[in-house]
């Protein structure tokens, strides 16, 4: 791999279509897809190939829904992707104890998965071998951190901190939420905590999940019960992501293995027998990001580097994914028909057809959020006379299906 990578001179000044920033999920997605469609891409990351095919897992695992599953098939990944992902067929939404529930059934749609749910250091290695394997287009500028972001009506120049510069008619941060190249850009972010605490870990149980994903809500938060392939022993289990407040978040974390089986057992029920969690657990904190704008000149921002959302749904990184395709389709295009894609309009475009997309699915998981979260008497029952009635009506149960499986996305206008 060490020699993949070594490719340009340190007195090279690259000059190409789009300079990516950072090599997340998002960044390396976002690169094959352009790279695969002819487009001329430098891809910077402050970490090396070596050190990110050797991530370990960190408990997190991504919910890949079925709309956004057909951009890894056409990047050809999905084959290998597959093999380790575990099939959603059916989710089922509860509330506390109450016996009203929202049921989602595969069939009602068509009949395929809702979605797939996959480790996320699975996902890095597959995605770092396409990268591998995409040919000359894709330039990657391993080890090395930005220094200096510039923009003029010609074209973006990116100053990196070996001495090495890239000019490139755009510039995307897919640097993650602390974003260097948003705060270069001065791009202003808004940020809410949330005081809550995501744990993270993976549950073993006797029983099949019969690819069933559950979504309950607690008093101290939603508690998330994701299907995930067999271990390879054999072993049936599923991604759990328990939302606690925070300060009961740190206390579950620092409990023993047999104290936290047992708290982690009585959320989890008994339904799929005696449910076991002997690796190790993560904690994340929460919190709702947004930037004040997704574009500036010869830039844009995408995944979490613009939105961070409540993993209420599982729907983050699904919204990264459109970003995406969506700001493919931008640049594919005017590259295609000869213009300028780092200009004005084709930005004020993109941003267009994002933004309600990114606000509806932001305003719709705080909602869920602070409406699941309140124990107030009239809303408790509100909330569950609402999830039944919702399970009774059909037509309006399967959009709501159809948003989940990410083929209609919130907000989503224009073709």
């Amino acid at each position: 791999m060490h020699d993949k990578w070594q490719k340009i001179s340190k007195q090279t000044t690259e000059i190409v279509d789009v300079a990516i920033v950072g090599a997340g999920l998002a960044g390396k997605t976002l690169a094959l897809s352009l790279a695969q469609a002819g487009v001329r891409v430098a891809l910077v990351e402050r970490q090396r190939p070596e050190t990110l095919a050797q991530q370990k897992a960190d408990g997190r695992t991504t919910a890949i829904a079925a709309g956004p599953r057909a951009t890894f098939e056409r990047l050809g990944l999905w084959p290998d992707l597959e093999r380790d992902a575990g099939a959603i067929w059916d989710i089922r939404v509860t509330d506390r104890a109450s016996t009203l529930y929202l049921h989602f059934d595969h069939s009602a749609i068509g009949g395929e998965p809702m979605g797939h749910v996959l480790e996320n250091c699975r996902l890095r290695r597959v995605l770092l071998d396409g990268i591998m394997c995409v040919g000359d287009n894709l330039a990657c500028y391993w080890g090395t951190s930005l220094a200096g972001f510039a923009a003029d009506r010609r074209a973006a120049r990116l100053s990196l901190d070996d001495g090495r510069t890239i000019q490139a008619a755009l510039t995307v941060g897919a640097d993650g939420r602390g974003s260097a190249l948003r705060r270069m850009a001065g791009i202003g972010v808004r940020a809410s905590d949330y005081g809550q605490t995501a744990i993270v870990c993976t549950a073993y149980h006797d029983r099949p999940h019969g690819g069933i994903a559950h979504e309950r809500f607690l008093k101290a938060g939603p508690f998330a019960i994701l299907p995930m392939a067999n271990a390879e022993d054999g072993s049936h289990r599923s991604s759990i992501v328990w939302t606690q407040q925070r300060a009961l978040g740190e206390h579950l974390l620092a409990m023993s293995t047999l104290a936290f089986e047992a708290a982690h057992a009585r959320a989890f029920g008994d339904f799929l027998g005696e449910v076991r969690v002997p690796g190790v657990r993560w904690g994340y904190p929460l919190s709702l990001t947004l930037v004040s704008r997704l574009t500036g000149p010869r830039l844009v921002l995408l995944g979490d580097a613009a939105h961070g959302i409540h993993p209420i749904a599982g729907q983050g990184f699904n919204v990264s994914v459109r970003d995406i395709e969506a700001l493919s389709r931008v640049v594919t295009a005017d590259l295609g028909q000869g213009q300028d894609p780092g200009g004005r309009t084709p930005l004020n475009a993109y941003a267009r057809r994002r933004w309600p997309d990114i606000l509806a699915m932001a305003a719709a998981t705080d909602g869920l959020n602070r409406l699941f979260g309140s124990d107030l008497p009239p809303v408790a029952l509100a909330r569950r006379l609402g999830l039944a009635a919702v399970h009774r009506m059909s037509p309006l149960k399967r959009q709501f299906q159809r948003h989940a499986m990410g083929i209609a996305p919130l907000g989503q206008v224009g073709g």
